[in-house]
């Protein structure tokens, strides 16, 4: 990583790459329109950097369209040290309005003649579906609003040639979730943060009081936020405009509250999306549903409106790395575009960043709200997408159990433990499981301890009321032990002799992987190893083969960030001051890599990337040139175990040595605060899903069996489950043996270094950086087989 080049990268491959992509000559202008979102600054920062790292002149247009229009002082160049220090910092530092004069032609006329004066040609969007349309509107009449302003005297012909074409590309800042072909947008992960702070909090004085508690989230047209917060605080019943409750709904409301009243519940969680209505498109308000509760059942109830709490605070971690993956892309895609080129908007698919037609989606996302208008509410929740549809099917099944009778039985236990090291969402993934188990037929039995408590015969039947508010705790409620089944084989086989376990689902880390092995070599010598085996990945670390992600490793990474943003304010105080920050992840550097790009550091040391002394020394020379700019302080990250040798201590010299005079050094272990605390939402709802996932496919193994008697002995019956790219994936663990690096405990192959040079970019290094294939826009949501990995 010298100061100019990375070792890693040829002089030779960054030539081409900045020739492929130059912005010279370019202009452009990147602004922030509708409402606000967290995230927003993170995406002005990527845009403006990665602008000016091609060569491209930035400009920021203050005050969203209506800055546009009025032109002047509100369209300004922007430079590297302008973004500095905002991406820790929510809403938008550009301004945001709703501007009524881009709606009319003059407006639109005094804004095409303001960016010709300035040569931008270029236009980055960060907003709503309303801002985008106008966006686009403005794309198609720009040769004509030209050639107007030529004809009144206000441009020259020449400026008219040369500028002739405008390209758009639109970025989607909009807690709500409700645009059509992104998995998320920006902001939307941090506004479920603020609602889950604040449900946690409610949920401890309710819990006194025997409270019932009416929750009305943001979401006037989407019932996205109120749908998920719903699934990560296991809510007692939900409201959303798209799925509006069956008539009726009043009394089955209140018979599903006293029923878990009557099951030992000391308080209720209903969650209402504001624009929440009826069958009949009446509103439906948390004011009536509390009139409802207090009339009908008597109970204490009160009524918490989150309200704009929900736009405001920190972007999460998430939220700053799509925002910054998305704003690179968005100057890739401008700088590739051509005159015929229609918008497009860069969004996220399961993992990955796509291209989409801007129009398209922007259709899509008005056909939801007309499905709704009439009362066609099936293809409302179709039309939301993959996600939305699998998030409310999740929270049915998990929040409502049948009667008894009315579940027919399978005769089978299903077994669950947690093995390796505790990750927050771990209790989450064991609730979905346990209910999605019963609710299958099956009896599901909790293993305390791991394969230890497993050998000891600590063993028991668990039902679907001892899961109840598990989905919020941190830890491993069943325990968990890094204890590998090798040696206690004869007694396992025995506990699970005795107790007639038919299936196992494993929630772990590498050890849980490890033990998946154990036990599929076991099945010559042991029968009772010849059942469906699941393993749902579960480590902060995100060192699991067959898997992009981890739960818990969202979790990590908002600590690693939350830190971060901590030491750089306390840095800011006293100037000229780099840290040096140690995080966990084994030899996988995924903590370290993400926590670097979405904390802003300088570098980011990791043993998947060797590097040697030169490298260390170019750090430490690009660190001094930094601090004679404006922004004089660094932060630099190391994975505990990047290289032997170069200990967190040596660097922490080495930088205070060198930077003699010019910096001093700090340093800071962050330890196990990465495994503890409350799961992030991501997590609650990952685990959620990928478990209850996990269950349907082991029930589906068990039913096939029924009646054959047979012994699960074929490879694809030990399974680890996994994300991959864009879909969820069961993958036999005897073909994952072949992608794994068992010294290091980590894939042979891991996606998220193709965005280590992202990092280095923002950082100011020149490297080169892979560009996804130019011309493709995809179509949105194209219906496969497989199934959607968003989450």
């Amino acid at each position: 990583m010298d100061g100019h080049d990375s070792p890693q990268t040829p002089k030779g491959s960054l030539r081409k790459f900045l020739e492929q992509l130059s912005g010279a000559g370019k202009a452009i202008g990147v602004l922030t329109s509708g409402g606000d979102a967290q995230g927003m600054n993170a995406a002005v920062r990527a845009v403006v950097r990665m602008g000016i790292y091609v060569g491209a002149k930035v400009y920021f247009i203050y005050e969203g369209y209506q800055g546009m229009v009025d032109g002047g002082s509100n369209i300004v160049e922007a430079d590297w040290e302008s973004v500095s220090s905002i991406l820790q910092v929510g809403g938008t530092i550009i301004g945001s309005a709703r501007c009524q004069d881009f709606r009319t032609r003059e407006g639109r006329l005094k804004a095409a003649c303001n960016l010709v004066q300035l040569g931008i040609t270029s236009l980055c969007v960060i907003g709503g579906d309303g801002s985008l349309t106008g966006a686009h509107i403005f794309q198609t009449e720009w040769s004509g609003l030209l050639e107007e302003l030529a004809r009144d005297g206000k441009i020259s012909t020449e400026q008219v040639q040369k500028h002739g074409h405008l390209n758009v590309v639109g970025m989607v800042g909009s807690i709500d979730n409700d645009f059509c072909g992104t998995d998320m947008t920006i902001g939307t992960d941090s506004a479920l943060h603020r609602i889950i702070e604040v449900v946690d909090a409610i949920m401890t004085t309710a819990q006194s009081h025997q409270r019932t508690f009416v929750l009305e989230v943001m979401g006037r047209h989407c019932g996205y936020l109120a749908l998920v917060s719903a699934l990560a605080c296991g809510a007692d019943w939900v409201f959303l405009p798209e799925s509006p409750p069956e008539e009726g709904w009043q009394e089955n409301m209140c018979i599903k509250l006293s029923e878990n009243r009557a099951r030992k519940k000391r308080l209720n969680i209903i969650i209402v999306a504001e624009g929440a209505i009826d069958t009949q498109n009446k509103p439906i308000t948390s004011e009536q549903i509390k009139e409802l509760v207090v009339t009908q059942l008597g109970y204490d109830t009160r009524v918490t409106i989150l309200g704009h709490v929900q736009r405001g605070g920190t972007p999460s971690a998430f939220d700053r790395i799509l925002a910054s993956r998305m704003g690179v892309e968005a100057v890739v895609a401008l700088l590739q575009a051509t005159p015929e080129t229609p918008a497009c908007v860069v969004s996220l698919s399961g993992n990955q960043a796509v291209r989409l037609p801007l129009m398209e989606c922007v259709q899509m996302t008005q056909e939801v709200q007309k499905a709704m208008d009439e009362r066609r509410f099936k293809d409302a929740v179709r039309l939301r997408g993959r996600s939305f549809e699998n998030n409310l099917n999740t929270y049915k099944r998990l929040a409502i159990k049948l009667p008894d009778s009315e579940i027919p039985k399978s005769n089978c236990n299903v077994g669950v433990v947690n093995v390796g090291a505790p990750a927050a969402g771990m209790n989450a993934a064991v609730r979905a499981a346990v209910r999605v188990g019963i609710s299958e037929g099956h009896k599901m039995f909790a293993v305390y301890d791991g394969f230890e408590g497993f050998a000891k015969g600590q063993i028991k039947e668990i039902g679907w009321g001892d899961v109840g508010g598990w989905t919020g705790q941190g830890g491993s409620i069943l325990g968990t032990k890094r204890t590998l089944p090798g040696k206690y084989l004869e007694d396992i086989a025995a506990q699970m002799r005795t107790h007639g376990i038919s299936a196992l689902l494993i929630i772990g880390g590498f050890e849980a992987f490890r033990s998946l092995l154990e036990l599929s070599k076991k099945r010559d010598s042991h029968p009772e190893f010849c059942i469906p085996v699941c393993m749902v990945p579960a480590t902060i670390s995100n060192n699991v083969p067959g898997t992009d992600l981890s739960i818990g490793c969202d979790t990590g990474l908002n600590v690693i960030v939350e830190t971060c943003d901590r030491i750089k304010q306390s840095a800011s105080g006293t100037k000229r001051r780099v840290f040096i920050i140690e995080t966990m992840g084994g030899f996988c550097g995924y903590l370290a890599n993400m926590g670097g790009l979405a904390a802003g550091a300088d570098a980011a040391y990791i043993f998947e990337e060797p590097f040697d002394i030169r490298d260390l020394q170019s750090n430490v020379e690009h660190l001094t040139e930094k601090m004679k700019t404006s922004i004089q302080r660094g932060l630099v990250l190391r994975n505990e175990s990047c290289s032997e040798n170069y200990t967190t201590d040596f660097i922490y010299q080495l930088y205070s040595e060198e930077g003699k005079g010019v910096f001093d050094c700090r340093k800071n272990v962050l330890g196990h605060m990465q495994q503890g605390g409350a799961p992030s939402p991501f997590d609650r709802n990952f685990g959620t899903k990928i478990s209850a996932r996990a269950m349907q496919w082991i029930s589906s193994k068990l039913r096939e069996s029924v009646g054959k008697g047979k012994k699960f002995l074929s490879e694809d019956c030990v399974c680890v489950l996994g994300i991959s790219k864009r879909t969820l994936l069961f993958q036999p663990v005897a073909e994952l043996k072949k992608e794994t690096d068992f010294e290091h405990r980590i894939p042979k192959e891991q996606w998220w270094l193709k965005l280590r040079p992202l990092m280095k970019i923002l950082a100011k290094y020149k490297v080169s950086f892979e560009v996804s294939d130019a011309s493709q826009l995809e179509p949105v949501q194209p219906r496969g087989p497989e199934e959607p990995a968003a989450i």
